[in-house]
């Protein structure tokens, strides 16, 4: 049983639909796996061993009915914990939340659900999705598979690391300035962030709402598209939503020819500050990408280099107000309330003992972006550089098909070591908040280890909004010409937990 934890999702469907093997049995070899690596890699906030044996006895009641079952019937998957899940703990990572149990499912995880995929539980994350480490979170740090006193990334650092452990081979993640797309560079996994309003947002509490989106995590570009393909799609309850068809890419991410694209390489995107093999395995992609029949051309975006400071105004300006909603009147933790206090001084206590500092410090940097005197000056300029981003991506697609970049321009860095250097924590998400800003579609795919310290880099691949096929289609390519040349998927090459 244990090699069913090493299998794709499309692997595993495919094993549970000829019933080579059932559900059960899946579900049962990655609890098994949970329960015997997870003490030391810290992915799952809440384990539901009793819904995901019932959900996977659900499916192998259908196959024995004999009624057709999806492409991702029983395959199991990790949930970030900022997903509200009816009957199971949602804690967005933070004491302000602890033990809440949600009665509604969002609409993604009642996708999931209408799928037959299995949710194994929720996934440790920066406390409500603010940090690039996941040290952020309330209830410790998760470590990286590959060297567990380094970080997985962030936010979504539980969900990278439940792939790259093999405790599952699908998880779900959300990306507000790269939360999808950094851990999986740092983990070796390939993590994509679809066209914004692509994948619903309702039920998916808020930090920053005009950035977030929830998508697909799995250590394949196949098993990707596959979960997108599941959790895309029009949504009546998130006025956000896109009501246009899902991109094919699935199909995209099958055909692996990338021969005529034309690919653009981010001048913006190098040079100082950036890992000196981070640079050279993504230059090596690039000369791949030419080896694949793609024409690729530099391409230069001068505002993304005002991005992380217009980022660092906006996505805090958004979660002062968000966040406002926990006022220990409705729900989650309370505290000071003994009939003594006003309720803004319980309010103001349970605030005070809730929220960590990461968070903390957001809701004070974007209340003071927004306030009388200074809104036009800091917000206000922060939304005109959005809007330069969206002009400089719009240019640069009128003349290449997509655009590419390191994800990160590190590796993995030591857990505490950016602990007390905001601004070096927040340099992890600088090739990443561009796609953020402008809402088009993202993917980090595999590129290698670097030199220096044997560790996973990312190459970035992003495309135009709606037009998310295309970074299956490039993502299938390379991620396929790679295992070609390496011999083998590149998580095989990590330590044994």
């Amino acid at each position: 049983m244990t090699d069913l934890i090493r299998y794709t999702a499309a692997e595993t469907a495919a094993a549970i639909a000829s019933g080579d093997v059932s559900a059960t049995e899946v579900a049962q070899a990655h609890l098994d796996r949970i329960a015997a690596v997870d003490e030391k890699v810290h992915a799952f906030l809440h384990v539901d061993t009793e819904g995901a044996l019932k959900a996977a006895r659900a499916v192998d009641d259908q196959r024995a009915r004999g009624e057709e079952l999806g492409p991702l019937a029983g395959v199991p998957l990790a949930l970030k914990d900022v997903f509200t899940t009816k009957g199971v703990p949602t804690t967005c990572g933070s004491k302000i939340l602890e033990g809440w149990v949600p009665p509604y499912d969002a609409t993604l995880t009642r996708r999931l659900k209408e799928a037959g995929v299995v949710i194994l539980g929720k996934t440790n994350m920066d406390e409500f999705a603010m940090g690039s480490s996941t040290e952020n979170s309330a209830y410790g740090p998760t470590g990286n598979p590959w060297d567990l006193s380094r970080i997985p990334g962030g936010s979504g650092g539980g969900s990278s690391a439940a792939l790259a452990a093999f405790e599952a081979p699908l998880a779900i993640g959300t990306d507000t300035g790269g939360s999808i797309r950094q851990p999986g560079a740092v983990t070796g996994t390939v993590g994509v962030k679809p066209t914004y309003g692509a994948v619903s947002r309702y039920g998916l509490v808020a930090f920053s709402s005009s950035l977030d989106q929830g998508g697909p995590c799995a250590r394949t570009v196949l098993d990707a598209a596959l979960l997108h393909q599941a959790i895309a799609g029009h949504d009546p309850l998130d006025s956000t939503s896109i009501d246009a068809p899902v991109p094919p890419v699935v199909e995209a991410a099958k055909r692996r020819d990338i021969r005529g694209m034309r690919i653009g390489v981010v001048k913006e995107f190098g040079g100082e500050g950036y890992q000196a093999g981070v640079m050279q395995r993504f230059h090596e992609s690039v000369e791949l990408l030419r080896e694949l029949g793609a024409e690729v051309v530099e391409v230069s975006c001068p505002s993304f280099t005002l991005a992380l400071p217009a980022y660092y105004l906006i996505a805090p300006s958004e979660a002062s107000s968000n966040l406002a909603r926990f006022d220990a009147m409705r729900y989650g933790l309370r505290v000071g309330d003994d009939g003594s206090r006003s309720a803004e001084e319980v309010t103001a206590l349970t605030r005070e003992a809730g929220f960590g500092p990461e968070v903390k410090r957001r809701i004070m940097l974007g209340t003071y972006a927004l306030s009388s005197g200074y809104y036009d000056a800091y917000y206000g300029s922060a939304q005109k550089v959005r809007t330069l981003i969206s002009r400089d991506f719009d240019a640069a697609f009128a003349g290449v098909d997509v655009l590419v970049s390191p994800t990160t321009p590190t590796t993995a860095f030591p857990i505490g070591e950016r602990a007390d250097d905001p601004m070096a924590m927040y340099l992890a998400d600088l090739c990443t908040i561009p796609s953020n800003l402008a809402g088009n579609a993202a993917m980090s795919v595999p590129c290698g280890l670097a030199p220096e310290d044997n560790l996973p880099v990312g190459l970035q691949i992003i495309a135009p909004a709606m037009a998310d096929d295309r970074l299956y289609r490039v993502g299938g390519a390379v991620e396929a010409a790679f295992t070609e040349k390496w011999g083998h998927p590149l998580l095989e090459e990590a330590p044994a937990l």
